[in-house]
């Protein structure tokens, strides 16, 4: 059965997450450590796993399977859940997938080779805009779509 699992803290599309899921009667799998408001919704279930560095994710990365469907921004994470034949995408509605995610976890690490090589530097990532979570709204349905045909 399809299951949604959501890397919750810094999502930014929570609410069109359940919006959907409640369309279709699907599970959501809210995981944060930071602690959110519980809703009223039954199908939506917040998960608090404790501090420390991907707690979060290994919950998630643990119980994704092939079927299910893993928001995150997270690359690491999205990663190990395609290793496990879940579906992925990014709060932007960017699929990750295993052609992409190669590339996607070298760019992380050059970047992340950059900060390291001037610690004063900073980056800035654009805001989150009504395209993004319009994009995003149709990329989530894409992908139930697709896992309902069984693709």
């Amino acid at each position: 059965m399809l299951v949604i699992y959501v890397d919750a803290d810094a999502c930014p599309v929570k609410a069109e997450i359940e919006r959907v899921a409640s369309r279709h009667r699907l599970h959501v799998y809210l995981v944060s450590n930071s602690g959110l408001r519980p809703g009223s919704n039954p199908l939506v279930t917040n998960i608090m796993v404790p501090d420390g560095p991907d707690v979060a994710d290994d919950w998630i990365a643990e119980r994704a399977e092939a079927g299910d469907i893993v928001i995150t921004a997270d690359i690491p994470l999205a990663s190990r859940c395609l290793e496990r034949q879940a579906r992925v995408l990014s709060p932007k509605g960017r699929p990750f997938t295993a052609q992409n995610i190669g590339n996607a976890l070298a760019t992380r690490a050059l970047m992340q080779h950059m900060r390291e090589l001037d610690p004063g530097s900073q980056t800035f990532n654009a805001g989150f805009t009504s395209k993004d979570r319009s994009t995003f709204l149709s990329a989530l349905e894409n992908e139930i779509q697709a896992v309902k045909r069984g693709r």
